[in-house]
């Protein structure tokens, strides 16, 4: 399922950050959530257990908690140990609104970047 791994430019330095705060929140958006069952349905974005480990998991939860955009409790009863889990706030909800916005702003503006370079090397080819 993921054919284009965030990885896919070793030596290139990816902010990928901003881009697991997103993927949180609209993982949140629709439902109260845990940290491991987060974690395996970030695959669905293209992280894979290798590049995303708990601890950077449960950091960008807590900076999340910090700035509001998200809020935990102690899960209470079953078998196990309790659970901390985690739902998005309101400022979560237009905080992931704006940034589906800047994201179709920026797919639009790579979209173009990318047919300028197929042009440009096509034009290339066509020359030598």
């Amino acid at each position: 399922m993921n054919e284009h791994p965030i990885s896919c430019c070793p030596g290139k330095n990816h902010k990928m950050e901003r881009f697991l705060e997103v993927c949180l929140l609209l993982l949140l958006y629709n439902e109260i959530g845990h940290g491991y069952g987060l974690m395996e349905q970030l695959e669905q974005f293209g992280f894979t257990k290798e590049e995303l480990n708990v601890s950077t998991l449960y950091r960008t939860l807590r900076k999340m908690e910090k700035e509001a955009l998200v809020c935990s409790c102690w899960e209470e009863g079953g078998p196990g140990p309790k659970r901390r889990t985690y739902e998005i706030t309101d400022a979560g909800k237009e905080d992931l609104a704006q940034w589906i916005n800047i994201l179709k702003m920026r797919k639009s503006m790579i979209e173009q970047l990318i047919a300028v370079y197929a042009e440009t090397t096509q034009n290339d080819k066509e020359t030598k």
